[in-house]
């Protein structure tokens, strides 16, 4: 595990759930870990934890949303550790406080307000770190973290319009981004999860009804997946192991995709 990501530095959004999984695993494995977050109280409570574990790593609060504090908070991380080989693009969030809901139903703010939740961090966090991999000139890896909603939708249980569509965005994002940076040594690959266990879950994770679902759609999990289950997925796409693979997507869902679930 040590030498997977020996010396690689990796920038992750996000402090919780799925993102600190990925923050741990990724220091686990030997890489130097740069957080970004927009709560300072989460990272550093991770980053303690990291270091105490004999990890390395650092952090920066940062609202990703928007591009002033993205900016600086990327450059945060090349002046700490003066360069930056991958970025595991988790933050973002349910959009139902917004009014995410059936298209019928959404107001226009609502859907305005998931996309920049979700797509902002997204789109912010690649564009700087790619900036940074092109004049480095020694390539990199980008990880998105997308949903099974996208493209194997639930209506009866989770119909939430923006959240599906700024989901597949990003997917398509991952596609247009593998094939524009592959000449210079750049992957771009998501991991569309099914449904996690993270706080962003409570929801479900609290629903009997939903439980029992995702016990048969996802049966391999029989029920809601760990976190760590996307990390490891995302740390071998972060790794050398994964060198050849870019533009792809990969379901991480226990079966979702390819099960009934009732």
């Amino acid at each position: 595990m040590a030498e997977r990501l020996k010396d690689k530095v990796i920038i992750v959004t996000g402090a919780s759930g799925i993102a600190a999984s990925g923050a741990r695993l990724f220091a686990e494995a030997g890489a130097r870990v740069f957080v970004i977050s927009r709560t300072g109280a989460k990272c550093e409570a991770l980053v303690d934890e990291i270091r105490a574990t004999g990890g390395e790593a650092d952090w920066v609060a940062a609202d990703l949303t928007q591009e002033g504090p993205a900016v600086e908070a990327v450059g945060s991380c090349l002046e700490t550790y003066g360069r930056i080989d991958g970025l595991f693009a988790v933050a973002g969030g349910s959009g139902r406080r917004f009014g995410d809901g059936p298209i019928d139903a959404i107001p226009l703010d609502g859907w305005l307000k998931t996309f920049e939740l979700n797509g902002s961090p997204a789109f912010l966090a690649a564009r700087e770190t790619v900036k940074a991999m092109m004049e480095r000139g020694q390539g990199g890896s980008v990880v998105f973290v997308t949903s099974v909603l996208a493209t194997s939708p639930v209506p009866g249980m989770f119909e939430t319009h923006a959240y599906a569509a700024v989901k597949g965005a990003e997917i398509a994002l991952t596609t247009a981004m593998a094939a524009s940076y592959a000449p210079r040594g750049i992957r771009v690959n998501a991991v569309a999860s099914g449904l996690v266990d993270t706080p962003m879950a409570q929801r479900a994770a609290k629903d009997p009804e939903i439980v029992a679902f995702a016990e048969k759609k996802q049966p391999l999990a029989d029920g809601l997946l760990a976190a760590r289950d996307i990390a490891n997925a995302a740390l071998f796409l972060l790794s050398d192991e994964a060198k050849m693979i870019t533009g792809q997507s990969i379901a991480v869902d226990g079966g979702w995709s390819v099960s009934e679930g009732s």
